[in-house]
């Protein structure tokens, strides 16, 4: 049966972290073990910047890239590959998410994680057949942030406790003052002291937010 190191060291040799599992229910028919995937920092951007579908001009170079990479992990391992992006209907990243019991729903309910913080992402989920052993879930960063700097860092107001305005962030975003936005990431997410620490580039923030924002 597939090991977790296994895993990980076949998601780190594409610059791939295993963001955290869960084991589904049988109805859920999803085998004994989903592994959620996301960038491995540092050197995920220049790893996938460096594959051919970034090169060929086609669209979604991100996307076909995770298709292909961890389409080839499942197949090796036995495993079926999901995609957030693979629908619709779409597969629930977020309700996965939180059942891996190593991403919760910030204040601003974003979802962070242990390392990643507000910047966690997901390129993809291996469902493996077999039970795997997962270790056990460290606390939430965010029962322990002082302060709190996500339930007041977006400038347009639009990303608080209360919600997530998305026209209102679309609105900001159209102005001069919205221009630091769309080159560093958003704010909110980079205000968050766990992110603060992981070593994502601001040129891949700056990548998602045009595609947010197109």
């Amino acid at each position: 049966m597939t090991t977790l190191d296994e895993v990980a060291g076949a998601a780190a040799a594409e610059q791939l972290a295993v963001i955290g599992g869960f084991h589904p229910a049988p109805e859920e028919d999803l085998g004994g073990t989903v592994l959620l995937l996301g960038p491995a920092e540092p050197g995920f951007w220049a790893h996938v910047t460096a594959a051919p579908e970034f090169a060929d001009g086609a669209a979604d170079p991100l996307d076909r890239w995770s298709a292909r990479v961890i389409g080839g992990i499942a197949e090796r391992l036995g495993a079926r590959a999901h995609f957030p992006f693979d629908g619709p209907p779409y597969r629930p990243f977020y309700s996965w998410a939180l059942r891996t019991g190593r991403v919760w729903a910030s204040p601003v309910t974003l979802l962070v994680h242990e390392t990643a913080g507000l910047l966690v992402s997901f390129r993809g989920a291996l469902a493996l057949p077999g039970r795997i052993d997962l270790p056990p879930a460290p606390p939430c960063p965010c029962d322990t942030c002082p302060g709190k700097p996500c339930l007041t860092a977006c400038p347009a107001g639009a990303l608080t406790g209360a919600g997530y305005d998305v026209p209102a962030c679309h609105t900001y975003l159209e102005t001069p003052a919205g221009e630091e936005c769309l080159a560093a990431g958003c704010r909110v997410r980079t205000s968050c002291p766990v992110s603060q620490g992981y070593a994502r580039l601001a040129v891949q923030s700056a990548y998602h937010m045009r595609l947010f924002h197109k």
